[in-house]
């Protein structure tokens, strides 16, 4: 079972920034496509930004040019920098880990993001 935990949410300004971090289990950590998922009160889950494991990168376009996904395979950690950040932006912010061979898919508890001013 492969464990996923968020961390660096917050509440923020419009405008402001924060760094959302994920850390994932297993010795596959290299391998797996990982992806951060936002819900808002009332919405269904989206896709946010997701990364793959040779490092290519996919942003909804709401978040293009504002939000950057990265990963270190070393520490076992992937990254969302948050930009410019809006009201919209307002979620519980999810982390997650897929693998198709072994199969993987993995979430953690989710990571409070509040846009207010």
């Amino acid at each position: 079972q492969v464990q996923v935990v968020e961390s660096g949410g917050g509440l923020v300004q419009p405008g402001g920034s924060l760094r959302l971090s994920c850390a994932a289990s297993g010795s596959l950590f290299r391998l797996y496509v990982m992806g951060w998922y936002r819900q808002a009160p009332g919405k269904q889950r989206e896709l946010v930004a997701s990364i793959t494991r040779g490092g290519s990168t996919n942003y909804k376009d709401s978040v293009q040019g504002r939000f950057t996904i990265s990963r270190d395979n070393a520490q076992n950690l992937v990254y969302l920098q948050m930009t410019s950040l809006q009201f919209e932006d307002k979620a519980v912010y999810y982390c997650n880990a897929e693998l198709h061979l072994p199969r993987v898919n993995s979430w953690g508890q989710g990571a409070q993001v509040t846009v207010s001013s």
